[in-house]
C-alpha cells in the first residue's frame, strides 16, 4: 500500500497473511518519512500478529523506531490463557503477564468478524480491537456505508465502505476503510497530526516509489492573534480558541487552565489564573509506576535524581532543581529524535520537548513525587522561519502541595502560552492522540489579565509561574 498525507506520499505499508495448517500469522510493515523544520524524521513500525484459523490469539510482536533505538515488544500465550509479555525500550527490558481482555480481537479475528456480519448497508455492531504497540483495547463502533467503486492506483474496485470511530466518541473521529469480500482492506482514511492519512492498495513499484517532504511541524503550527510579550506570558490569559470540524472538546480542566464550552465550537482557556483548591483528582498508579518509557525505577535515573536534588528541603524544590538542571544537560536539540525513552535521552542528553518531558517526569517519580507528562502547544516568537506561533509542545506537571504544577525544562519556564490537550504516563501514544486536533483550532483572541477587570489575581506562592526561572527556549 502507498501511504499519503493530504495527498503527498510519504511512505509505504506491506501486509502479509501466512496460512500454516491452524495458524494465521499476519504482519504489517509500515515505513513512514515526515521532516520537522527541514530535519528528516523517518520512522518505521512492524506489528505482527499470530492467531488460530478461528482467530484466538496465540502471540504478538512489534517493533518500533522512533529513535535512535529500536523499542520492541513481544507477547506469548501460556497455557493457562494469560501472555507473557516483554516490553524493551531504551535498551532495558520488563516482564510481565497479561489476562486478554475478553472478546478483544487482533487482525484475523477482526476480519472474520467483519466477514461474519456481513457488509448489508446500514449494519452497526462493536468490535474490541487489540493493539500489540500499546497493549490496550479500543472498543470501536462499525457502521456499514454500502458499495462504492473506489479509484486505487491501478485501476478501479467495488469495495465495501465501513466507518469506524471510538465508542463514545459520537462519531465525531472515524476512520474510513473499504474491504473487499473477504474483509481485506483496500484503502483506508484517517486522521493523523491535523492531516489525512490515507493508505491505498497498489503494486510493489508504487508503494516504493519517492517519498515528499511533508513537514510536520509547519503543517502543525497556530497563528497566535497577537504578540505574546514577555510581560503578558508571566501573567494569566484568557483565550478563545475556535476548534473547526465536528469534534468533540479537545482541551483538558487542570489545576492551572480551566475550560469553558461557548456553543459551535468556541471556547475560553483561562491560563494562569488562581483557584483556592485544586480541581483534579489526586495522582494514580500511572502518575507514581514506572513504564518502559518512563524508567524510574532503574538505578541510573534514581542516582541521578538524588544528585541533582541534594539537599532540596521540599518537593517543590525538588522539582524546581531538576527543571533547572535538565534545560542545561539535553544540550543538542535533535528533531531526528522521534521519540525517545528517559533512559535513552539520559545517555543521548539529546532531543526537543518531549525528551525533556518524559526524563523530568522520570527524575520525579525516582524520587517518589508523582509526575505526568502533558501535552499541548506553546508559543513562540519564532520558529522554522515562522513567526508569532504556538507549535505543538510537551511538559512535566508534578503533584505538589496537593495539586498539580507545571515545570517545562526545554522552555526553561512555565508560562501562560501553554495550552493543554492531554495528559498521560509518558508513552507516545497519548502525545500523538493530543495532537491529532491541531489541524483544526485557531486562536481568535488572547486577552492579558489586566484587562480582565473581573478575573481573580493568581496567588504569589502556588501560582504557576512561581519561581520558574526564565529564559528563552524553542518550543516542540
Amino acid at each position: 500500500m502507498t501511504v499519503m498525507l493530504d495527498g503527498r506520499k510519504v511512505g509505504k505499508l506491506k501486509i502479509d497473511r501466512e496460512v500454516a495448517q491452524d495458524k494465521v500469522t499476519t504482519s504489517q510493515v509500515l515505513d513512514f518519512r515526515l521532516t520537522r523544520i527541514k530535519t528528516p524524521l523517518a520512522m518505521r513500525t512492524e506489528i505482527q500478529s499470530v492467531e488460530s484459523a478461528a482467530g484466538v490469539p496465540l502471540g504478538f510482536f512489534a517493533k518500533s523506531s522512533m529513535s535512535s533505538q529500536e523499542n520492541l515488544v513481544e507477547g506469548e500465550r501460556r497455557d493457562d490463557g494469560a501472555f507473557q509479555v516483554a516490553n524493551t525500550v531504551g535498551g532495558q527490558s520488563r516482564v510481565n503477564l497479561l489476562i486478554w481482555p475478553t472478546g478483544a480481537a487482533m487482525v484475523e479475528g477482526q476480519r472474520l468478524n467483519m466477514v461474519r456480519r456481513g457488509f448489508k448497508p446500514g449494519t452497526t455492531y462493536q468490535t474490541r480491537n487489540f493493539d500489540p504497540q500499546k497493549q490496550q483495547v479500543a472498543t470501536v463502533d462499525v457502521v456499514v456505508i454500502g458499495d462504492e467503486t473506489v479509484d486505487l492506483p491501478q485501476g478501479r474496485e467495488t469495495l465495501h465502505h465501513l466507518r469506524q470511530s471510538l465508542a463514545g466518541a459520537n462519531g465525531s473521529q472515524y476512520v474510513d476503510t473499504w474491504v473487499d469480500d473477504n474483509g481485506n482492506v483496500r484503502r483506508g482514511i484517517a486522521p493523523l497530526l491535523g492531516f489525512h492519512m490515507e493508505m491505498a492498495a497498489c503494486d510493489q513499484a508504487c508503494a516504493n516509489a519517492p517519498d515528499q517532504d511533508v513537514d510536520l511541524l509547519r503543517a502543525a503550527m497556530v497563528e497566535s492573534p497577537r504578540p505574546m510579550v514577555s510581560s503578558m506570558r508571566v501573567a494569566p490569559v484568557r483565550y478563545l480558541i475556535t476548534v473547526r470540524g465536528d469534534r468533540p472538546n479537545p482541551f483538558i480542566e487542570t489545576d492551572e487552565q480551566h475550560v469553558h464550552p461557548l456553543g459551535d465550537g468556541l471556547y475560553q482557556i483561562d491560563v494562569g489564573f488562581a483557584v483556592p483548591d485544586s480541581t483534579e483528582a489526586g495522582p494514580g498508579v500511572d502518575d507514581t509506576a514506572a513504564n518502559p518509557w518512563v524508567q524510574s525505577e532503574s538505578p541510573e535515573v534514581i542516582a541521578m535524581a538524588r544528585r541533582i536534588v541534594g539537599d532540596a528541603a521540599s518537593d517543590l524544590q525538588r522539582m524546581r532543581r531538576l527543571r533547572s538542571y535538565l534545560s542545561d544537560y539535553i544540550s543538542e536539540k535533535g528533531l531526528d529524535v522521534g521519540y525517545a525513552s528517559a533512559l535513552e535521552t539520559m545517555h543521548t542528553r539529546r532531543g526537543d520537548c518531549t525528551e525533556h518531558a518524559v526524563l523530568l517526569t522520570a527524575l520525579a517519580r525516582a524520587l517518589g513525587i508523582p509526575a505526568r507528562v502533558v501535552t499541548g502547544i506553546v508559543y513562540v516568537d519564532r520558529y522554522g522561519g515562522a513567526a508569532r506561533v504556538f507549535v505543538p509542545h510537551a511538559w512535566t506537571q508534578a503533584w505538589i502541595q496537593n495539586r498539580w504544577v507545571s515545570f517545562d525544562s526545554a522552555q526553561r519556564r512555565f508560562d501562560s502560552t501553554h495550552i493543554a490537550l492531554g495528559v498521560g504516563s509518558g508513552d507516545p501514544w497519548r502525545f500523538f492522540h493530543s495532537m491529532s486536533v491541531l489541524g483544526s483550532l485557531r486562536i481568535e483572541r488572547a486577552t492579558a489579565a489586566s484587562s480582565l477587570m473581573d478575573m481573580p489575581a493568581p496567588s504569589s506562592e502556588m501560582s504557576p509561574f512561581a519561581g520558574q526561572a526564565g529564559g528563552k527556549g524553542g518550543g516542540g
